[in-house]
């Protein structure tokens, strides 16, 4: 089960028009979450991004940092309104944004989240009802329920 999201951390039908944007509106969304400054966040996401894209393909990004001062792993998503370009490692744009966050010492933490996330998220089926939520509250349900978690482990 996806433990580290909160109802906080969940964009629905987000409309942003381009890659800075959307990392901008998510940093500052994390900000209130983590305490970290939105500013460090997105400096963090953006040097993560400039080692290669994090958008994995079938129009998902999984961006990712690491932050000294981060309570614990953190995770943000973000529905988007329309696809938008990403540089995504199979040139699709990208409507299904996960972000995530950790400490700077949580590297088997870290590694773990990254990996239920890409499970979670790889699952077709999933991501076609994560495309087809309507509201916040019904994609946290999607993505925090121990059924399909059950299902794909």
């Amino acid at each position: 089960m996806i433990h580290f999201l909160s109802s906080q951390g969940v964009l629905a039908n987000l409309k942003v028009s381009d890659k800075k944007t959307l990392l901008t509106q998510m940093s500052s969304r994390a900000a209130k979450l983590t305490g970290i400054h939105e500013r460090l966040v997105l400096d963090a996401v953006t040097q993560r991004e400039k080692l290669g894209s994090t958008g994995v393909g079938k129009g998902i990004a999984i961006p990712h940092a690491r932050l000294k001062d981060c309570p614990r792993v953190v995770g943000l998503f973000a529905q988007l309104h329309r696809p938008l370009a990403f540089n995504a490692l199979d040139d699709q744009p990208v409507d299904l944004v996960f972000m995530l966050l950790s400490p700077d010492g949580a590297g088997a933490d870290h590694l773990q989240a990254l990996a239920e996330i890409s499970r979670l998220l790889r699952d077709s089926a999933m991501a076609d009802r994560l495309r087809g939520a309507t509201s916040a509250d019904a994609l946290l349900a999607l993505l925090t329920q121990e059924s399909f978690v059950a299902r794909v482990a």
